[in-house]
């Protein structure tokens, strides 16, 4: 079991850690909603340095990413990041990932923890033109500082534009007095913020420096356990619940960085896919009996005919109701339409509704 630089002081916080894609994760310290509550109204701190991250540099790093990718990375300029993923040979997603444009010649990819060796394979075995890549992953931690007084917290912590710092862009430069730093205008909340990464000898150092920026605004450490109903409450997807190497971009309601207009893996078949129209989509629903929606229910209709699967589910902590995302037959995916969850040989009725559950 790996451990991430920072392990010994969730430990010391008393974090409930738990085994998380090979490595000892923080999943929760004073409670998952008061953690997500913490984030939707003020700043917490998510330890996500199990995430993977890989340097490509050369002339050909931009062609690589463009073959492998499904988004138009040239579209990107330095300082931009973009959302994308890696489709399979088969109509599935090898993965999420963000892919950063550090220069013209240097991208950095961030893919998720469980799946870095997979996608470290899957893009090297498309470098066919001396790309120079390194994976970083080992040697960077990364912390996220979301809320809406994350500007707040980090604004006093470096010289970089933080406050004028526009959504999916970053700066390099000096953070709590350590060069080299990269903070992000990204998150998986919903609820604004930042993402920092840095080498891990400085993780303590960077923590506590923000922490103590924090003080005043009753700064928390966050588990992953309320990462994921936050991400939820926004209807983002999670590799290995919502997307994995079967379910295509398409069905998943990825078609915004699915770009056609450039080759990449099995964009031929993904085309046609979309021109014949899917058989099954992705939808956001709210359960109207009581009950919470778990990973594999069923999903029936009203003679209890299966016509789906739950892939994601939670009581939202913003909304006091209970909310889930799942695959259902696209004649059942329109907003309003009502679908029942099949729960210990129960039906659950429940109305399909539009994503993000949670409006600012």
């Amino acid at each position: 079991m790996k451990k991430v630089a920072l392990s010994e002081k969730h430990i010391a916080l008393g974090a409930k850690m738990v085994p998380f894609a090979g490595y000892s994760m923080p999943v929760q310290y004073s409670g998952i909603n008061d953690e997500h509550i913490a984030v939707r109204s003020g700043v917490g701190v998510f330890d996500v340095s199990h995430m993977g991250e890989f340097i490509l540099k050369g002339k050909n790093a931009l062609d690589l990413i463009q073959r492998v990718t499904s988004n138009d990375a040239s579209k990107l300029v330095d300082g931009g990041v973009q959302y994308s993923c890696f489709p399979n040979d088969s109509g599935g997603i090898v993965d999420d990932l963000l892919v950063y444009r550090i220069d013209e010649l240097t991208y950095m990819l961030v893919v998720n923890a469980s799946n870095i060796d997979k996608d470290w394979a899957w893009v090297q075995k498309f470098n066919t033109k001396e790309v120079e890549m390194h994976n970083i992953s080992d040697q960077t931690s990364l912390l996220a500082v979301q809320g809406p007084k994350a500007v707040k917290v980090l604004k006093g912590l470096t010289e970089m534009d933080i406050e004028g710092m526009k959504y999916y862009t970053f700066e390099k430069g000096t953070f709590c007095g350590i060069d080299n730093v990269l903070v992000s205008a990204t998150g998986y909340t919903g609820a604004g913020g930042f993402e920092v990464y840095f080498e891990n000898e400085h993780a303590n150092k960077i923590w506590d420096a923000i922490f103590a920026a924090g003080a005043e605004n009753d700064i928390k450490p966050i588990g992953l356990a309320a990462r994921d109903t936050l991400r939820l409450e926004m209807g983002f997807c999670l590799y290995g619940n919502d997307i994995n190497d079967t379910t295509s971009p398409l069905e998943a309601g990825l078609g915004w960085i699915t770009k056609f207009t450039k080759e990449f893996t099995n964009a031929s078949n993904l085309q046609k896919q979309k021109e014949a129209g899917v058989s099954k989509k992705l939808v956001g629903f709210e359960l109207i009996d009581k009950g919470i929606p778990r990973q594999g229910y069923e999903i029936v209709d009203a003679v209890g005919n299966k016509i789906g699967n739950v892939t994601s589910g939670t009581m939202a902590p913003s909304l006091k109701k209970a909310i889930g995302m799942g695959y259902v037959y696209k004649d059942f995916s329109k907003a309003d339409t009502e679908i029942y969850i099949s729960v210990r040989n129960k039906q659950l009725k429940a109305k399909v509704v539009r994503t993000p559950f949670y409006k600012n």
